[in-house]
């Protein structure tokens, strides 16, 4: 379970205070996958932050009983003058995994080729996105955050396994995605909520989400 209590998140832009979450409790239980829709700008890669525990609220406690992904995309684990092959091999063993294991997991998935063994350094967004959704899929957590879907990628057979891996998941585990678009959260998400002016909406359905989502955006 992830719990939020009384959570308050802001940001001096220079000119005005961004308010993302103002005093706001929720829970994110396992076995119920959660979408959460939030325009653009509104801080959804925040709040999946402050639920990995890479950003701190400025008030309020969050609490996590269960093992928590980073998000995906996020970067900061891995060195960038050394290779995705050494790189998962590092990891693994942060996590007590067995190195062999996750390096050929990784290897198998995104499909970087002969980059697999080359520095970081030299990969495009792209292929650093298919190793980070690659190696967050090879550890072993029983909550996963995902912001804003899978990596863009024009690699169709890496799109098809990392589609077909999440779905597979879905049977015994727990995702929570943020995103601007419905249309991504309706393959993964059994609950939903909106963030909004601060507060985070939920409901028990999407489609009672994007009702509100809807007159968000239009107005």
């Amino acid at each position: 379970m992830i719990e939020f209590s009384n959570v308050s998140k802001s940001f001096w832009t220079g000119t005005q205070r961004k308010v993302i979450l103002d005093r706001v409790s929720f829970r994110v239980e396992l076995g119920r996958s959660l979408g959460i829709l939030a325009p653009n700008g509104t801080g959804k890669t925040t709040l999946i932050n402050m639920m990995a525990g890479i950003e701190k609220p400025d008030e309020g406690v969050i609490r996590r009983t269960c093992n928590v992904s980073f998000p995906l995309g996020f970067m900061g684990g891995t060195v960038s003058r050394i290779s995705a092959k050494e790189n998962s091999r590092y990891i693994a063993k942060l996590y007590g995994m067995d190195p062999d294991y996750v390096e050929s997991y990784c290897r198998w998935l995104c499909h970087l080729g002969e980059y697999f063994d080359q520095p970081m350094g030299t990969y495009s967004s792209g292929m650093k996105g298919r190793f980070s959704f690659a190696l967050m899929l090879a550890l072993d957590f029983d909550i996963y955050l995902i912001d804003e879907g899978m990596p863009g990628s024009t690699d169709a057979e890496f799109n098809r396994k990392a589609a077909s891996i999440l779905r597979e998941r879905l049977e015994t585990t727990t995702i929570v995605i943020v995103s601007h678009s419905p249309a991504t959260l309706e393959k993964f998400a059994r609950s939903a909520a909106v963030l909004r002016n601060g507060q985070l909406y939920m409901f028990d359905t999407l489609e009672e989400a994007k009702q509100l989502y809807d007159y968000q955006t239009e107005g």
